[in-house]
């Protein structure tokens, strides 16, 4: 299933893993990990934020892709299942209208 993965970062985690140098190696092995079809950073509600789209297999992934975020950045991390235009239509098609 298509989801979206939002990653939002504690602020002083976030500071101190760019003062240390290791943000972008936290960025780059979740990237790999998670194999995302996108991946946007931008800010929500003035913390950094990553939005990650992937297809999850199971939800046995959950932890493994959670853990690094929540062990090194402190984020809150929220799943959100999506879709796009083709899943929508196909969705919409199967309504029998």
């Amino acid at each position: 299933m298509r989801m979206m993965l939002k990653a939002t970062m504690d602020t002083e985690k976030a500071n101190e893993a760019i003062r240390n140098g290791t943000l972008g190696k936290l960025i780059e092995e979740s990237m790999a990990q998670v194999k995302p079809e996108a991946a946007y950073f931008t800010t929500d509600h003035g913390r950094r934020t990553a939005f990650l789209f992937f297809d999850m297999e199971e939800s046995a992934q959950m932890p493994v892709l959670s853990e690094p975020f929540f062990l090194n950045l402190g984020a809150e991390i929220s799943y959100t299942p999506v879709m796009n235009r083709e899943d929508v239509q196909k969705g919409l098609s199967q309504l029998g209208r």
